[in-house]
């Protein structure tokens, strides 16, 4: 007697069960449909750090540079990644304290980060060291450390405070016979007055009036008198970098009116910026005409029109981020040079070695034309020994005009030289 014979499936059951066996496969990352990549790209991680909700007449907050990092991620996870990689991102609040940064520094090693990106804080040996240790590259950061050019798993995107008061030199000495500086009176004050110094002495202009100033005083009117006498009833400019102070000095200095008005004055971006002109009157701003020196293009550049679509379809009206702030411009910078990383690699996995390796060895990162094209090999640094780790020396020249940051110069002016100069007499 014969067995029962199994039936035979139909052409359309058989096609149906390849089907979901295929689609099996993808699933669990065990196979893969003809024609696929066959690799299952794992997660990268990333933290950034800024100091947000700080407050006090001295904190600094930070708070869109985290902001703009999260919407980075939605922008670009919604786009299916950056080469596949789901982008994860890991904030901290830094609090603008030596602890806070240390903390946020061991979270990115608790979390296995890939990198820090785009992060803002003043205390540099609290973050480097953990960092360091863990082989964690910090790229991009803001520049408020000195430990930022120093450190060798540092990888700047721009060329820090250095940079803008070389720049900030020429830019004075091209239409100013006499200079004043008004800067605090600490060590890294005397590094500004250097580097000012410097730049316009080359330029063959006098050396510039130095006007030291206490970091906790409350009144600037003493300060504001000297260097009004310093740069001359006319032909003369006086130039400001107190950070969040440089607003207060300048509504001592424009108290000096009318005597004041025939002074040009000018700072870099840092002490002034969009949002503080917007704040203080916009084309009635005390700013109006200020030279103003910044490392990337004014933020009416059509480089940033992606940066700004992006805000406005991610952020969700985060009042946090504006896009004219060099805090969140830098950190865009930081996520687009990571992006540019991770494509070049176009490995399954990414890791903080990996990054750091193409990093020493010379891998190019592109960032859309608002930074030089970046390399961070030895031969890329400007050789320095105050700034060794500098290796985009270049910086934007930017007037306010009717209210608004716009270029003086097209393009970027490269300040390797004075920066090379004040290194080598300081």
């Amino acid at each position: 007697m014969t067995g029962r014979q199994r039936p035979i499936p139909s052409r359309s059951s058989r096609l149906l069960t390849g089907a979901v066996a295929a689609g099996a496969l993808l699933l669990s990352g065990c196979g893969a449909l003809p024609g696929a990549s066959g690799d299952s790209r794992e997660t990268v991680t990333v933290v950034t750090w800024a100091p947000s909700g700080t407050s006090g007449p001295d904190a600094v907050n930070m708070a869109g540079m985290t902001a703009m990092a999260q919407t980075y991620a939605r922008w670009i996870n919604g786009a299916g990644g950056i080469d596949g990689h789901r982008l994860r991102v890991v904030t901290c609040d830094e609090q603008d304290t030596s602890i806070g940064a240390g903390n946020c520094a061991r979270r990115a090693v608790k979390e296995k980060a890939v990198a820090v990106l785009g992060s803002y804080s003043r205390y540099g040996r609290a973050f480097t060291v953990p960092l360091e240790v863990a082989g964690i590259p910090y790229i991009g950061g803001y520049g408020a450390s000195d430990e930022e050019f120093r450190s060798y798993t540092s990888y700047p995107v721009a060329g820090g405070q250095s940079a803008l008061l070389a720049g900030n030199a020429e830019q004075l000495a091209r239409s100013c016979d006499r200079v004043s500086l008004v800067r605090p009176d600490t060590l890294g004050g005397d590094g500004q007055s250097w580097l000012l110094r410097t730049g316009l002495t080359a330029a063959h202009r006098p050396a510039p009036v130095d006007i030291r100033t206490a970091e906790e005083t409350t009144s600037y009117d003493d300060a504001a008198g000297r260097a009004l006498a310093g740069a001359g009833p006319d032909g003369g400019c006086v130039t400001a970098v107190l950070g969040d102070r440089t607003e207060t000095f300048f509504d001592s200095f424009r108290r000096l009116e009318p005597t004041a008005g025939a002074v040009r004055i000018s700072s870099v971006l840092g002490s002034i910026g969009q949002p503080l002109i917007d704040r203080s009157g916009g084309r009635s701003s005390p700013f109006e005409g200020a030279y103003v020196t910044g490392w990337y293009p004014d933020s009416g550049d059509a480089r940033w029109n992606r940066m700004r679509q992006v805000i406005r379809k991610h952020a969700f009206g985060d009042n946090r981020i504006d896009p004219d702030d060099t805090g969140v411009q830098t950190t865009w910078i930081a996520y687009t040079a990571l992006k540019s990383i991770v494509e070049t690699l176009h490995e399954s996995q990414i890791t903080a070695r990996k990054v750091i390796k193409a990093l020493n060895q010379g891998i190019r990162v592109d960032t859309g034309g608002l930074t030089p094209v970046l390399r961070w090999r030895y031969e890329d640094m400007i050789g320095s020994g105050s700034y060794p780790r500098i290796v985009n020396s270049k910086v934007t020249f930017q007037v306010v005009r009717h209210g608004r940051l716009v270029a003086d110069r097209k393009g970027f002016v490269d300040v390797t030289k004075t920066l090379a100069d004040a290194s080598a007499t300081s």
